[in-house]
């Protein structure tokens, strides 16, 4: 039986290993980000879900986006979005901020997808 103490320790180190990771989940996921927009940008299904999961993270009340309809990405835009939802869980910064002229990118999506 585990104590409050043991409880606690476990806590600290798991935050202690994703500190450490979180170099990795930001490389990792801006390189996804990377390949995601240009999917967005384009006018196909696939394109649609990533446009709306993209829109989702930056800013979910207005852009609500159901986690089903990933299901209807390949495995590669799957992974991809998964890379991204795992670095904008802990944000540094906006996910639109990882990407240059990401304000003039996203209100295409906007105007796209919104």
């Amino acid at each position: 039986m585990s104590t409050a103490q043991d409880r606690i320790r476990d806590d600290l180190n798991r935050l202690a290993v994703e500190e450490a990771e979180r170099p990795y989940v930001r490389i990792a996921g801006v390189e996804a980000l990377q390949r995601l927009l240009p999917v967005a940008q384009r006018c196909t299904g696939q394109s649609r879900i990533v446009g709306r999961f993209l829109l989702g993270l930056y800013n979910g009340s207005a852009f609500p986006f159901s986690l089903t309809d990933l299901r209807g990405l390949d495995s590669a835009l799957w992974d991809d979005c998964l890379a991204v939802l795992r670095l904008d869980r802990r944000p540094e910064q906006e996910v639109h901020q990882y990407i240059e002229n990401g304000d003039e990118i996203w209100s295409h999506l906007k105007r796209a997808w919104g």
